[in-house]
């Protein structure tokens, strides 16, 4: 049984490209590291109070490091900015046993990953764990330049090389990524899995689904939701509790019950990480979130309390 949170140590803190820090995480002592799959990511308790997901660049067969990609984002609320001033060599800093929402299909014939800039670190992972099984894979690098890049060098070495292209903006057009190519020859077997900015997987997204992958093939994972509030107030009642609350236009349903006494378990505060995610009895949510399938969200039974709304007049939630 590992601790839900623990503490770590930096051992090493390289920069690379630009705005980018990489950071291995080890145990104080030395110890073994919680086992975690290709895919998953870390809560990172930061000195300011905030809690910031990160995905794992690390080989899921080394329990020693956990290695992390943070690019310092200057439209931050906070947290890549508060990352790069705590993540120095040999501070302690304590996170949460991994998790995975981003996993690997283990019987795919063919697995094709695409990173956008920082959104390569799980898809390293990933790709550490396909050449660990012999698997079939390839790995797609996208990246406005390669001044901007991390972990070029990494790749490089790897034992898998020649499975990894690189696709930058300001290079010539014949190295820039041609999905269409890259998924010729796609049948039932083939899964594509993206991670980036929201324009760059919108775009992978849509041109998977054009050229016929279905969307059970199709795995996704944003940086974060759509965290706007806006939208006409309608009412909560929590059942467990027996108390009713109005959401206000601009106000989270997780704030709007916390004026009534009923703390929600939040962490990203973006619709990333599913902490907050709660069971809806009666009405209908409007889904701002990326955690959720799409196949849940058409459920209708589900919904994440920090940035979704209501398409009805009022929610019945199991809380």
């Amino acid at each position: 049984m590992y601790e839900e949170t623990f503490q770590v140590i930096v051992r090493r803190r390289q920069e690379q490209g630009k705005d980018i820090i990489v950071v291995d995480l080890a145990r104080p002592d030395g110890g073994e590291l919680p086992p975690f799959e290709a895919g998953a990511h870390v809560d990172l308790y930061l000195n300011n109070g905030l809690v910031r997901q990160y995905s794992l660049a690390s080989r899921p067969s080394d329990r020693h490091v956990y290695r992390l990609g943070i690019l310092r984002d200057p439209a931050s609320r906070g947290g890549s900015i508060a990352a790069h001033a705590c993540l120095i060599e040999g501070a302690i800093v304590r996170i949460g046993t991994p998790r995975n929402n981003f996993p690997l299909v283990s019987n795919a014939k063919r697995s094709v990953l695409v990173g956008g800039g920082i959104g390569i670190t799980p898809l390293i992972a990933m790709a550490w764990s396909l050449h660990d099984t012999a698997a079939n894979f390839e790995l797609h690098y996208c990246s406005r330049s390669r001044s901007a890049c991390a972990f070029l060098d990494e790749l490089a070495a790897s034992p898998f090389a020649a499975r990894v292209h690189l696709h930058f903006d300001d290079e010539p057009s014949n190295q820039q990524l041609n999905l269409a190519t890259v998924l010729a020859g796609a049948d039932v077997d083939t899964h594509i899995y993206t991670c980036g900015p929201k324009g760059f997987m919108d775009w992978v997204i849509g041109e998977a689904r054009r050229l016929g992958i279905p969307d059970r093939n199709i795995h996704k994972e944003y940086f974060q939701a759509d965290t706007n509030t806006d939208g006409a107030a309608f009412d909560v009642i929590a059942k467990k509790s027996g108390k009713k609350v109005r959401v206000a236009e601009g106000q989270s349903i997780v704030d709007a019950l916390a004026t009534v006494g009923i703390k929600v378990n939040v962490s990203c505060k973006q619709g990333v990480c599913g902490s907050c995610l709660c069971t809806v009895l009666e009405g209908e949510p409007d889904h701002r979130d990326v955690f959720l399938t799409d196949e849940e969200r058409a459920a209708n039974d589900q919904i994440l309390l920090c940035c979704s709304r209501a398409k009805t007049p009022y929610l019945v939630l199991d809380i």
